[in-house]
């Protein structure tokens, strides 16, 4: 990612925002592992993540997902219920997790009156796209290594130096989000573990050095 492209954290809402936002907004809470939207759904409402982590997948009759993306508390998602159209996406909490849930009109009203988060929801839609296309690049172009590769590096933070994920991804995780079977992500790992490219512990990974673009 360059320095111009948008982190998480510059869409996550204020506590003024969240204040005006949430005027008709019903709170609920989930368990672990509970599908939040279903894709194709025809739902009306914004998704304000108050506790825990989801993640937005698309899947297919044999159950076969792809992780598009997770969010956490402070963020928000089903903002493209704006066109009225169904769920592209589904979710699914990854840990106990609590929303606030505001009705398309609030939220309508919300950006109305609120002309600089409206920008701000319209950089994160750009945001997406952008990513999805990447995505899409990366599969049609890549191989699964360069696919995990780059997966690592968007995904580690400078920590004194040293590039670290905190997130904890399972392999079956990574295997979601780059389209490959949980046994070739295991194969990687083991690949770039042997030549001290990665380190994980406890299930934090640490990129040592970076990763070849090629294996």
């Amino acid at each position: 990612m360059s320095g111009k492209d948008k982190t998480a954290s510059e869409f996550v809402l204020s506590a003024e925002e969240l204040r005006a936002i949430s005027a008709h907004a019903q709170t609920r809470a989930f368990p672990r592992n509970a599908v939040v939207l279903n894709e194709g759904d025809h739902t009306d409402s914004l998704y304000i993540i108050l506790e825990g982590r989801v993640k937005a997948f698309v899947s297919d009759p044999d159950g076969k997902e792809v992780v598009l993306s997770t969010q956490a508390a402070g963020e928000y998602f089903g903002e493209m219920v704006l066109d009225e159209g169904p769920r592209s996406a589904s979710v699914m909490t990854l840990e106990p997790s609590k929303f606030l849930i505001v009705p398309k009109a609030d939220f309508k009203d919300f950006l109305l009156k609120n002309p600089v988060f409206a920008v701000r929801v319209i950089e994160k839609l750009i945001h997406r796209v952008r990513a999805l296309t990447e995505n899409v690049k990366s599969l049609a172009l890549m191989d699964v290594y360069g696919r995990v590769a780059r997966l690592l590096l968007e995904l580690a933070k400078d920590e004194g130096g040293k590039l670290v994920i905190r997130e904890k991804l399972t392999q079956q995780d990574i295997a979601s989000r780059v389209g490959a079977s949980r046994e070739m992500i295991s194969k990687i790992f083991k690949d770039l573990s042997t030549g001290g490219y990665i380190s994980v512990e406890q299930k934090h990974i640490t990129i040592n050095k970076t990763p070849p673009r090629h294996w």
